[in-house]
């Protein structure tokens, strides 16, 4: 027997033709962008708040408890990796992100690229908005393809794992005290990804 992390499975949710079909797209659109052809973003919302996300923490008996949930404001970020992983560009407000806050993001986004750019964006409902969809022909005169990962496939956005990584490394539990000191945490990962803060994605990685 081996012992190993419990995760949620949404396998059993996927259309298996459309993964397939889908999946395979992925692998191209990736090789084109090894071979410099394309450039590749990845992009994804994610919610931070003052409820710490670290199960375990040690501390001296008749200690007071160091770490307390909080309700307060959230802050949600909307991110985009390359397919390197060496850079992020984010987005975030305190409050829910609209697809009108995604396209001025993306808007923002556009203005930086310098060559053809896919961008990988899940099932959310904000990415298939009908003022989203009304950007779609615009932003392909501009370089901008948007390409839609299969239902239920989380595991197959890169930028995912850069939220888990904040959650549960780069994040302390003195960044948790206030909204203002989680914020300046993230700033400071933000800012520093590719260099203090790094992913690396195997070559054959989807």
């Amino acid at each position: 027997a081996t012992w190993k992390r419990a995760r949620k499975s949404l396998k059993s949710k996927q259309d298996p033709v459309e993964y397939t079909y889908k999946e395979e797209c992925l692998q191209d659109i990736l090789e084109l962008q090894s071979q410099n052809h394309i450039d590749v973003f990845y992009g994804d919302e994610s919610g931070f708040s003052l409820n710490c996300v670290v199960p375990y923490c040690w501390q001296f008996p008749n200690e007071p408890v160091c770490i307390l949930p909080q309700k307060g404001k959230n802050i949600n970020v909307f991110g985009l990796l390359n397919a390197n992983g060496q850079e992020l560009m984010t987005f975030d407000v305190q409050g829910s992100i609209s697809a009108d806050f995604v396209i001025k993001a993306i808007e923002t986004f556009i203005t930086k690229i310098n060559k053809p750019t896919v961008l990988v964006l899940d099932n959310a409902k904000i990415h298939h908005a009908k003022i989203v969809q009304a950007k779609i022909e615009q932003w392909q005169q501009k370089g901008l393809y948007l390409f839609y990962l299969p239902a239920y496939s989380p595991h197959l956005n890169r930028i995912e794992r850069v939220w888990r990584h904040t959650k549960y490394l780069w994040l302390n539990p003195k960044d948790y005290e206030n909204i203002e000191t989680l914020k300046t945490a993230l700033d400071k990962i933000w800012n520093s990804f590719g260099s203090s803060y790094q992913i690396k994605f195997s070559k054959n990685e989807i």
